[in-house]
């Protein structure tokens, strides 16, 4: 089995630290590739410091993972020593349930459901570790092929910022005609921009404040408002046929919701830590939608990484060392990064 270098964090207050873990042979229709980069989500460092439940420790980080294929099993059809390819949030699902079947792997309801690519537990009985590492073994039917016009390193962050925004925009009809709001400019919302923008809506980002609307126009939206100017909000009332918010915290979802044409769609991507509350008059008044979303499938995550592709799309990414992860971390929580983070895994 092989053994390869990782940075492993061992307490929700401790710190990464450089290791060494086991990642099995690849079995018959197994892949392993040498991981080149890996990008940093929020919810990595949720999961690291116990924010979303008990965790297994020691644990190595990372879903947004890229890089290229160095050993393949007896049956594997899908890959070849050599190919780009990545992974993003999960690892492994039952392949039969009716969520499998129709391509959300994701909301995998048979057993072992779904496993996901750090603090889960796979086929072998053993926890899942993710990208801070410098290889990794799965499935082909869990690997997406990066396309040729797309670098490693932009395609790692779209395994999961990517596909958090391109599944609801495709869902809920962003479009030529349509007015798209995005709440949140950060490493998920900077990507919405872009994608909105690609699809043909008109694109208005929401932000708290107007530090980041130059990037937001160089990405394609059409205007940059901030949450804070009541008056503009007000302005905005009753126009939005969609609207995407990226945020955690301090979301004002009966404001959200007022801001949507009858019929409306508001969809939620972030993860608040606190419960939310609206006035249901604000729904059934405009028949508007409340609605949830969590990342996608493998079809539709390599249906994103190829509009990417096709479109010119990638995220705004800071390369990093491994040995700055709890640096970026911290960075992370205090909006100081734009937009996302990536480790250079070479430098593990």
């Amino acid at each position: 089995m092989p053994d390869v270098a990782a940075y492993a964090i061992d307490s929700p207050t401790g710190r990464y630290a450089k290791t060494t873990i086991t990642r099995r042979d690849p079995g018959p229709t197994e892949v392993f590739f040498d991981i080149h980069y890996t990008g940093i989500c929020h919810s990595d460092i949720h999961t690291a410091r116990g924010e979303w439940g008990p965790i297994t420790y020691p644990f190595v980080g990372g879903h947004e993972i890229a890089g290229v294929v160095s050993q393949v099993g007896s049956e594997v059809t899908k890959f070849a020593v050599g190919d780009r390819v990545g992974v993003g949030c999960f690892v492994d699902s039952c392949r039969e349930c009716d969520m499998c079947r129709q391509g959300e792997e994701q909301f995998c309801t048979g057993r072992p459901g779904t496993v996901w690519t750090y603090n889960g537990v796979g086929r072998d009985g053993e926890p899942t570790a993710g990208g801070y590492s410098t290889g990794i073994t799965v499935e082909q039917d869990y690997l997406m092929r990066v396309p040729d016009e797309m670098s490693l390193e932009h395609a790692a962050p779209l395994m999961c910022a990517g596909i958090t925004l391109y599944s609801p925009l495709k869902r809920w009809g962003a479009a030529p005609g349509k007015r798209v709001g995005i709440v949140g400019m950060g490493g998920l919302g900077h990507m919405g921009v872009q994608i909105s923008a690609a699809m043909g809506a008109e694109t208005i980002v929401l932000g708290r404040s107007l530090a980041k609307r130059d990037d937001g126009l160089r990405l394609g939206a059409t205007d940059y408002v901030s949450t804070q100017d009541r008056d503009a909000m007000k302005r905005l009332r009753g126009s939005f046929d969609l609207i995407v918010t990226t945020v955690s915290d301090g979301v004002d979802l009966d404001g959200l919701l007022k801001l949507l044409k009858a019929h409306g769609v508001l969809v939620n991507v972030g993860l608040p830590e606190r419960p939310s509350s609206i006035h249901l008059g604000v729904l059934t008044g405009q028949a508007r939608v409340l609605a949830g979303s969590n990342i996608g499938g493998i079809r539709e995550t390599q249906e994103m990484l190829d509009f990417c592709a096709e479109h010119d799309l990638a995220p705004m990414i800071e390369m990093i060392d491994a040995d700055r992860i709890d640096e970026a971390y911290d960075n992370v929580v205090a909006s100081k990064v734009r937009y996302r983070y990536v480790i250079d895994i070479s430098t593990i």
